[in-house]
């Protein structure tokens, strides 16, 4: 009993140790750069909040639609915020909320809470970079009610979540180097999505410009900058949410 006991006491140790460096690990994100912190300040053209989560409001309009993004694996949701901004000053609502332990497997509902503070908005598009896209996927499927539309970040939906027979519009955004999602990992969800999809490749991009936290491992260098891969991605961005306005014509 002895040695079963101590067995068990071990076991319990180690258990512990891991979830506690799981729990600093996942509490050390990626930072976001000087350009992401610049972004987050209010302009005349976008009004910013970052509690409870971070929010770009068009000023001096009444946005109809909006986009809610959630962050890729430990990273600092500020890190998105040049994006959002940029989404934001063409009329959107943009809000990224903070995932638990920078994690959005832990958070997939935040959308709950965002949408139902926001009455005002008739129209919702979730999106999602890397695994928060695969998040976003799992939300979009679980709430089609709530969703019209779907922005995949360098992501793609999980084996379980088949949205191929949806009404969602959906648009794949991916880079032609990301080392992480790889071109072919992307593609090769083409059956789990509806056959409107928008197939978006940024040629010379790669995973980490999809934000703006510096490089990333397992990434591949990129032979483009980071703003020119952004402005690409807020360009096909833009187009989906724009085809919202056009269905409601």
């Amino acid at each position: 009993m002895n040695i079963i006991k101590k067995t068990f006491l071990a076991l319990l140790v180690i258990i512990s140790l891991m979830v506690s460096g799981f729990v600093i690990w996942g509490s050390t994100p990626m930072q976001p750069m000087p350009e992401a912190l610049n972004a987050l300040q209010s302009s005349a053209q976008v009004s910013v909040r970052t509690t409870p989560w971070l929010e770009f409001t068009p000023a001096g309009a009444q946005p109809r639609a909006g986009l809610i993004l959630y962050p890729g694996a430990r990273v600092d949701p500020r890190a998105y915020a040049p994006m959002a901004r940029a989404i934001a000053e063409s009329g959107y609502l943009v809000v990224v909320p903070q995932m638990p332990l920078n994690f959005a497997i832990f958070g997939a509902d935040k959308a709950d809470a965002i949408i139902a503070a926001h009455p005002e908005i008739s129209q919702w598009v979730l999106s999602g970079h890397s695994l928060g896209g695969v998040m976003a996927s799992t939300y979009a499927r679980q709430n089609p009610q709530r969703v019209k539309g779907l922005i995949l970040l360098a992501a793609y939906p999980a084996g379980s979540d088949d949205l191929s027979q949806s009404d969602l519009k959906v648009s794949s955004i991916f880079a032609s180097l990301d080392g992480l999602a790889t071109p072919d990992k992307v593609t090769s969800a083409r059956p789990l999505l509806p056959p409107t999809t928008d197939w978006v490749e940024i040629t010379g991009g790669n995973h980490a410009q999809f934000g703006w936290y510096g490089e990333q491992p397992g990434d591949q260098a990129a032979l483009i900058s980071r703003q020119a891969q952004q402005e690409q991605l807020v360009s096909a961005a833009l187009q989906l949410l724009a085809s919202l306005n056009k269905d409601r014509t």
